[in-house]
């Protein structure tokens, strides 16, 4: 390989393909002064380049060894040769740990050397495809394998390192094929071949690589492998108090929040209803700063059929008495009974020999136990709840608690930690600024997220430090979680102004199955521990807990009346429960509206998609654009091709004329203008002169043929199509 810029190139690029083997190791591993290194490459890549003689290769690199370990692991003068001598004899011991596999008892110094010999030997590699094989595929190949598996199982991010891989390998291979194809064919070769050669290359490089990075890119296909790993001994949901990754599924410890979680689409239970209900199954009322905790407990017991001795709905609301049974996976094994919000009984249960159930007051958790307190996991079991409906002009009279009630009780769900940031009240006031009741308050907290950039996240939620408050952190660094962020957040956020709330625990409604039976309106669902969600219930002294929902995605199946203009600008749309007809089956994390939405425009809707891609939609501009320019600048080498393809298909004498226009507008494209009043025959004579041929008069005579006659004799064009193709051919640049 001559040393041209092609050759200095392909060691520049072989260089960069190299570097990216190394650029983990800052972040991945304590080792530092990675300089040096590079330092090194540079120098022996040079001399490759140089062709300098093997023995003196070896000797600027040996050089260059001992000056970087003197100055990383030494302090003595480098011309105080004791340093050397001590260096010596270190090797030797290490040499000897070496060989009895005592790897972590080897000296820096010793480390430091393998390492520069390591690099050596990559070196040589790369140089030994370069010259030998001029085919790198195979060390390109690795290093694309080597950072997409540290970007898969290391925290090493590895986006950009993608993209200069391809770069500098596809360009190193592209320019070795041109040095095969030389040797190959034998041909001799200037600057203006390279050019030829090295321009379309980089033109590929560069639009291949800008489509790829503005391309929209498909979601993954299987899940990200180290969650799941990692997640297999975690088999019961989030049961660590350690936050962290865990699998998605109901969980009884939620000390620690925060961090990522797989999902599992494992079914839990299926239900038998009239619609879509999210599922109770516990609720907390202490907020730690890292999760949520109960306060204490108050076990009651009560059997089937019993009312349920938790907090119900007070009779001067509106509601609809509903059933649903429930049929529990093989898979479930807690002795939590799951319930809708407004439960009154649990008529049927299975097994039917254990009928008793034990409620705690506090986080009013449903346990199905034997006659002797013993937890059962139940099978089935059907329970009777209330659906409420609620009117705003009911929720909007609350402003404040009122003093008659027991004080204690107001306390204990607005209760803080003592080091709570106090930014996070200030979000809230600034947020419930001119609303007078809790309602529009609670409203305006819970539409706060969906209009202010927070994103829904299971993957990168994270997990706050020992000095974070999760919620804090939440709001005002990362804006971006899962439903346990979302509901804390609102939780704590109301808290703070004065409104008494908890965290609740359970599921969502699920996906529809099928009909329960022909002609009925009872429907399946089936919740899997991907359903797993927690929400926030309000306090109202008049009405009792009302749930809401603030994560950014879902909407719970209650009923609010709009019945009254409301004292805020918040919209309050009412959330009404899913029509008993057949029903669609949703993706998870899609919102549900009770009603149509008002189709917008077709202008509209494609300002909107002009607005969202904007960026997407100049950079493919400007690409569609550089790419009609390049066609139009060289139409002179591909137009040709396709006026020889239209017309080989034309049979018809008439096809003459216009073949022999197109013939002179080529002409003068290839750069044989026409003289102003110039006459055919002289152009035609000036044709045949330039290309040493007679093809052009004879056509130009059979054309002034048909001018004067319009028309021609039978068989012309099949005549002169040959003298007409060959003519067009010569003018292919």
């Amino acid at each position: 390989m001559k040393r041209d810029l092609p050759a200095f190139l392909s060691y520049v690029f072989s260089f960069f393909l190299l570097w990216e083997w190394l650029r983990p190791l800052n972040q991945l591993t304590d080792t530092s002064h990675m300089g040096i290194f590079i330092a090194f490459l540079i120098i022996s890549f040079s001399a490759s380049f140089l062709h300098i003689k093997v023995i003196w290769q070896l000797l600027l690199m040996l050089i260059f060894i001992l000056l970087s370990i003197h100055h990383l692991h030494y302090q003595s003068g480098l011309f105080n040769l004791s340093w050397l001598s001590d260096f010596i004899i270190n090797c030797a011991d290490n040499a000897h740990l070496l060989m009895n596999r005592q790897w972590y008892d080897l000296s820096n110094e010793f480390r430091t050397l393998l390492f520069f010999i390591l690099l050596g030997l990559m070196v040589y590699l790369i140089n030994y495809w370069l010259l030998r094989k001029q085919s790198i595929f195979i060390f390109f190949f690795m290093t694309l394998i080597f950072i997409t598996v540290l970007d898969t199982f290391t925290a090493y991010s590895a986006k950009t390192a993608i993209v200069r891989t391809v770069i500098a390998g596809f360009a190193v291979m592209g320019m070795l094929t041109f040095y095969r194809i030389i040797q190959k064919e034998k041909v001799y070769y200037d600057t203006a071949s390279i050019r030829k050669w090295m321009i379309p290359l980089t033109v590929m490089i560069v639009i291949s690589v800008l489509v790829g990075i503005a391309a929209p890119k498909a979601a993954p296909i299987w899940p990200d492998p180290v969650p799941y790993l990692t997640a297999q001994n975690d088999k019961a949901g989030t049961d660590s108090p350690k936050a962290g990754l865990h699998r998605i599924g109901y969980s009884t410890d939620d000390t620690a929040l925060g961090g990522p979680f797989v999902g599992d689409d494992q079914a839990v239970f299926t239900y038998e209803a009239n619609g879509e209900n999210y599922w109770k199954m516990e609720t907390k009322d202490m907020y730690t700063g890292k999760g949520w905790i109960a306060s204490g407990s108050s076990f009651v017991s009560f059997k089937k059929g019993d009312l349920v001795p938790i907090y119900s709905i007070p009779d001067e609301v509106d509601k609809i008495k509903e059933t649903a049974r429930v049929i529990l996976n093989g898979s479930y094994k807690f002795s939590n009974v799951m319930y809708p919000a407004g439960v009154t009984k649990i008529l049927t249960i299975q097994p039917s020999s254990q009928n008793a159930f034990l409620v705690d007051g506090i986080s009013e958790k449903i346990s199905f136990v034997t006659d002797r307190q013993q937890p059962v996991v139940p099978q089935f079991f059907t329970v009777e709840f209330d659906r409420p409906n609620y009117k705003a002009s009911e929720l909007s009279t609350i402003t404040a608690f009122p003093a008659g009630m027991n004080r204690a009780y107001y306390e204990k769900y607005t209760m803080l930690p003592i080091h709570l940031p106090p930014r996070v009240k200030e979000l809230a006031q600034e947020i419930t600024k001119g609303k007078t009741n809790w309602y529009d308050k609670a409203k305006a907290v819970e539409e706060y997220f969906g209009n202010t950039g927070y994103i829904y996240d299971q993957k990168n939620a994270a997990v706050p430090g020992e000095k974070d408050d999760y919620v804090d952190q939440f709001l005002f660094e990362t804006k971006r979680g899962y439903c346990d962020n979302f509901s804390t957040a609102m939780a704590v956020m109301l808290r703070t102004i004065g409104i008494p709330t908890r965290w609740v625990k359970g599921y969502t409604g699920g996906g529809f199955q099928s009909y329960s039976d022909e002609g009925s309106s009872k429907l399946f669902y089936e919740v899997t521990n991907n359903n797993a969600h927690s929400w926030v219930e309000v306090f109202f002294p008049n009405v009792g807990w009302v749930p809401f929902e603030p994560t950014v995605g879902f909407s719970n199946q209650l009923t609010i009346k709009e019945d009254v203009k409301r004292d805020s600008a918040v919209s309050s749309s009412p959330i009404t429960p899913p029509p008993v007809g057949k029903p669609q089956r949703e993706e998870k994390d899609t919102v549900k509206t009770e009603k149509a939405p008002v189709r917008p425009s077709v202008m509209k809707i494609l300002w909107n998609l002009v607005v969202v891609y904007r960026v997407k939609i100049l950079f493919f501009a400007l690409l569609i654009g550089g790419l009609t320019t390049i066609l139009y600048r060289f139409r002179g080498r591909w137009a040709p091709y396709g006026i020889l393809f239209v017309y080989r298909f034309r049979k018809k004498d008439e096809s003459f004329s216009s073949a022999y226009l197109i013939l002179l507008n080529q002409l003068e494209r290839y750069g044989l203008k026409r003289k102003e009043n110039q006459t055919l025959q002289s152009y035609s004579r000036y044709i045949d002169r330039f290309f040493s041929t007679r093809e052009m008069t004879r056509l130009t005579v059979k054309y002034e043929q048909y001018l004067y006659h319009q028309r021609l004799p039978k068989g012309t064009w099949e005549e002169t199509r040959e003298l007409w193709e060959n003519l067009i051919k010569k003018t292919i640049a």
